[in-house]
């Protein structure tokens, strides 16, 4: 396979990409945990939304020219409020914490290092805005859940791994419609938090 190439996209390489980006997400997020029913416009909004706030980061995986995965990144004290303050409750201030948005990746580039390299970029980012912590959410699923494959494996170990682990009993809630629903409804997330230590 072709070496996989990641970088930055910031200004006119990011709204350049906005629609390969939108239709990843997509598709990445329509596989379970997340079960997404989502439309391009949507999504379009969302990233310029994101594109916009200052300190944003976003990182793509690149094969040739074509956007195989993508990461986000921004510091947590521009998030909404659902985002900010659970985790100021738990005694972390926004200022001091850099918030990691989604990470997609198509199934066929998987295992080739590219999450720790997403996970090294933002990383990068949160220690150059100096940032004290990192942390982001997952969507909370029954073991049991009808939908889960038989072979999924959580992400948890390897998270863990990275040096994150979840902050106990600090969620959120997150809205979107899962497939052949007719209306949003609301999903529980969990807050993970690791410390960001000096240069990798």
């Amino acid at each position: 396979m072709s070496e996989i190439v990641i970088e930055r996209l910031q200004g006119a390489a990011l709204e350049t990409a906005m629609a390969d980006l939108a239709r990843l997400r997509i598709a990445v997020f329509a596989e379970y945990p997340y079960l997404y029913e989502g439309s391009e416009e949507y999504e379009r909004g969302y990233l310029r939304e994101f594109a916009a706030e200052a300190g944003s980061v976003l990182v793509a995986a690149k094969d040739g020219g074509r956007i195989v995965g993508a990461a986000t990144a921004s510091p947590m004290i521009g998030q909404k409020e659902a985002f900010r303050a659970p985790v100021e409750a738990a005694g972390y201030p926004a200022q001091d914490v850099f918030y990691f948005g989604e990470s997609v990746l198509l199934p066929e580039y998987r295992g080739r290092g590219v999450g720790h390299a997403f996970f090294d970029a933002r990383e990068a980012a949160a220690r150059e805005a100096e940032a004290k912590w990192a942390c982001f959410c997952a969507v909370v699923r029954p073991s049991d859940h009808p939908a889960r494959p038989a072979d999924h494996r959580p992400l948890d170990a390897f998270w863990r791994a990275r040096g994150y682990a979840p902050l106990e009993g600090v969620t959120t809630t997150l809205d979107w419609a899962e497939h052949g629903e007719a209306e949003e409804s609301a999903h529980t997330m969990q807050f993970w938090i690791g410390e960001l230590q000096g240069d990798a």
